[in-house]
């Protein structure tokens, strides 16, 4: 007689028989049986990996990288950067007097806004006043990947347009206005303007909304206290007076940030 027939005939009711020597027996699920606790992971053996789900899986590393645009992580902010590095290198290298004109072309004053204003609004963002060593450009890759991490591109995309598109026509209508009334003079319809600090200023509060209460009112105080003083030192305040309104646009978004908030 083998080893599993002689099993059969001794096991007790409840136990299965052993598959393999030196393998023990183990209670069957059925009524009355006794099922065996899980082993918990502090008493595992040393050495043996967490499972699936345990306290482990919720600690995650930094991941530096993603910091910056990817082209699939986020693909409006790695596209427009793109962009803005190929027209920076022309503004670097290309003939001064053709980036000037091209400046000109795409500047949102108010003689550009009145004949062709779609044209304009975009291609003046396409273009980085200072260059790109700028603040404003450094703050276009951190803050606009960080947003659009959370949100999604087309409604990062739409923050940026948004603080772009407003606090523009409302730097430049009032000029507009003020010309016709005859409180300033006819050059100011021609007035240089574009660059992208509109939109940053806008998605800088916008994703202020996203953090933790004491680091919001962080960046709201450090980024706020900058424009307020640029406005103080009075050497654009039209330009200044748009960035805060910006920042302003893109704290009145905080209630539709929050809700489009995508999961971690």
């Amino acid at each position: 007689m083998n080893r599993s027939a002689s099993a059969a005939t001794t096991a007790p009711e409840g136990i299965a028989e052993p598959g393999l020597d030196g393998i023990p027996r183990q209670r069957e699920r059925g009524p009355g049986a006794v099922v065996p606790e899980p082993v918990h992971e502090a008493s595992a053996a040393p050495g043996a990996l967490p499972a699936p789900g345990g306290v482990a899986a919720h600690l995650r590393r930094p991941r530096p990288w993603r910091l910056l645009p990817t082209p699939t992580g986020t693909p409006f902010t790695f596209g427009f950067a793109a962009i803005l590095a190929v027209t920076s290198f022309l503004t670097s290298y290309a003939d001064p007097s053709l980036i000037s004109a091209l400046h000109r072309y795409s500047s949102t004053d108010v003689a550009h806004l009145a004949q062709e204003p779609l044209l304009v609004l975009v291609a003046s963002a396409l273009w980085i006043a200072g260059g790109i060593a700028s603040p404003y450009a450094i703050g276009f890759l951190l803050v606009l990947t960080a947003l659009e991490r959370r949100i999604g591109a087309l409604r990062a995309a739409g923050v940026f347009l948004l603080g772009h598109v407003v606090a523009t026509l409302a730097t430049e209508v009032p000029v507009g206005l003020s010309v016709l009334a005859g409180h300033l003079p006819h050059s100011s319809l021609h007035r240089l303007d574009y660059g992208i600090s509109f939109g940053v200023a806008a998605s800088v509060g916008a994703l202020a909304g996203l953090f933790r209460p004491w680091l919001r009112w962080l960046v709201l105080a450090g980024f706020g206290g900058m424009l307020i003083d640029d406005l103080i030192a009075f050497a654009d305040p039209m330009t200044n007076w748009g960035h805060l309104l910006a920042l302003s646009l893109g704290v009145a978004t905080w209630p539709l940030v929050r809700r489009w908030r995508l999961p971690a």
